[in-house]
């Protein structure tokens, strides 16, 4: 009762609140030029004015320069950039210099005539501005900006300089014969490396700016004689949309444009090579490549696509055939090996040669756990030594593998934790998922194994192909930017398999996938051997 009385009496104590003051129609200042300026811009072109709003925006900004100077007749300038974002040098030599040459020692309004309307500074990417507004966000994002006193006009120069990596070999996707150019973090090289590939006017990139703190460049890139309008105007509607504080990386825009973002299997195709993307845009498909990450998006991808390497197109059309067969047999092996086991073992011992059966029984005479929880283990011990070996450095990472690997598992085998076999069964499991040659999908298939594997232990080969059902519905509903993920086996297009499981000669891919391609679907022209027959050649 206290407390409530005590809160009473500060409430009539309380003194009462001055009425607002309503402007009278003689006393608006709607004509004023404070009126007319947006609150937090300066509206006088004085340098004072706006360098303290400057100064107010970037406080506690320490590598931000202000470099006061006077050029023409005794003209007050300020020049603002941000200290190791712009080249000091280029700045000194291109801005600076050409200012307080002998062409611009003249009066003020030569001064900006000379600057402004002449253009007569040689720097490269300058641009006019006419409000702080965009000239803070110049400054901000590594251009220099010069203001001069009196004159409300404000240039900027694209002179930055950031550090950055240099051109690198891929760490993710090594081929023996290929290129061992890898996209980096600078938006600007990446476009470069595709540039020296697809010389032609009918590649296109259309950029967008992303993230209201990072202001993110975003680049979409196609080929616009091949991809469809369709596509292209799908990919600008799902980047319009998203409205998010801060992009870091490529992977931030997956989950806003693919189609299921609730899907286990990627959607869209991470690559860091650059002769990937342009073999991709040559079948119409479009890339996303993001300001700061050396990882580039194409859309749309399917799941046989995610299943071929680069590397099948350096190698003879029959090695690149085989290596691709090799492939998805051990797809499924990561995928139902374990499970097999233990649906075996638990509920069909009878499918098993009985020698081989007298083994299995044998290794596990002295294993306390049934062969469900056995598996689960030892799938959990790898899946934590696969990460282990990631995260730690690359120098001690894959001898930390391999020798955790033996080692644990040799003594799990010793203390009677696991059998022989099932560290046979994992073993062989991991190997099959480092073949798989996309980490996203191989990550996918990972992680389906346990549901199967928890199927196997309650239902046996039913609960395997119960899960395979369920997988493969899943599949047949999924799509990428509208294209069906198993296409082109479901829906079946014939013309289009000569790469699915064999990677077909090239002289006899004639056309473009039609599921990616709607325009222009000749890459060759037929009879690419016609040296073969003289006779037909002379006709």
């Amino acid at each position: 009762m206290a407390f409530f009385l005590r809160g009473f009496t500060k409430i009539a104590n309380r003194p009462p609140k001055q009425p607002r003051q309503q402007p009278s129609p003689g006393s608006s200042n709607a004509g004023s030029p404070e009126a007319a300026c947006p609150a937090e811009e300066p509206c006088d072109a004085s340098l004072a004015e706006r360098t303290g709003w400057l100064k107010t925006q970037l406080a506690h900004c320490s590598d931000v320069v202000y470099h006061t100077f006077t050029a023409g007749t005794n003209t007050p300038c300020l020049l603002v950039y941000i200290q190791g974002s712009v080249d000091r040098n280029d700045l000194q030599q291109s801005v600076l210099k050409v200012i307080l040459g002998d062409s611009f020692v003249q009066g003020a309004e030569h001064l900006a005539g000379n600057l402004f309307d002449r253009k007569m500074i040689p720097a490269d990417r300058q641009k006019t501005l006419l409000t702080m507004t965009d000239a803070l966000q110049d400054i901000l994002e590594g251009s220099a900006v010069l203001l001069l006193d009196q004159e409300p006009r404000m240039m900027s120069f694209g002179l930055s300089s950031y550090i950055k990596r240099q051109i690198d070999e891929p760490n993710s996707e090594t081929v023996i014969r290929g290129p061992r150019e890898a996209f980096v973090e600078s938006i600007q090289d990446n476009l470069s490396l595709l540039r020296k590939r697809l010389r032609t006017h009918n590649f296109k990139c259309v950029e967008q700016i992303i993230g209201t703190k990072t202001r993110t460049r975003v680049i979409t890139v196609y080929m616009e004689d091949v991809c469809s309008p369709a596509l292209v105007d799908e990919v600008a509607r799902r980047l319009a949309d998203i409205e998010i504080d801060s992009v870091m990386g490529s992977s931030y825009l997956e989950e806003f444009i693919e189609d299921n973002p609730y899907s286990p299997f990627p959607q869209l195709q991470y690559t860091e090579r650059p002769d990937v993307v342009a073999a991709a845009l040559l079948e119409g498909r479009i890339t996303i490549i993001v300001e700061g990450t050396p990882i580039a998006i194409i859309a749309p991808t399917t799941l046989f696509m995610m299943m071929q390497s680069a590397e099948d197109y350096y190698q003879r059309f029959w090695a690149g055939s085989w290596i691709r067969w090799i492939r998805y047999v051990f797809l499924f092996v990561s995928l139902l090996l374990p499970s097999f086991y233990i649906a075996i073992t638990t509920f069909h011992p009878e499918t098993i040669p009985e020698r081989m059966l007298i083994t299995i029984a044998s290794s596990r005479e002295v294993v306390p756990f049934s062969a469900f929880v056995e598996a689960l283990i030892m799938e959990v011990f790898f899946e934590a030594l696969r990460e282990a070996a990631t995260r730690i450095p690359k120098s001690v990472g894959q001898a930390v593998s391999i020798i955790g690997a033996l080692i644990i598992g040799t003594a799990a085998v010793q203390a009677g934790i696991a059998s022989a076999a099932m560290v046979i069964i994992v073993s062989l499991t991991g190997i099959a998922s480092f073949i798989i040659p996309h980490y996203d999908l191989g990550l996918s298939f990972r992680l389906l194994r346990f549901p199967i594997m928890i199927l196997a232990g309650g239902f046996g080969l039913v609960g395997i192909a119960c899960a395979m059902i369920l997988i493969y519905i899943h599949l047949t509903e999924l799509k990428s930017f509208g294209i069906p993920y198993l296409s082109p086996v479901v829906p079946m297009v014939p013309k289009d398999m000569k790469d699915i499981f064999v990677r077909a000669p090239w002289w006899t891919m004639i056309t473009r996938p039609k599921f990616t391609s709607s325009r222009n679907l000749n890459r060759q022209k037929p009879n690419g051997r016609k040296w073969e027959n003289p006779a037909e050649e002379g006709d």
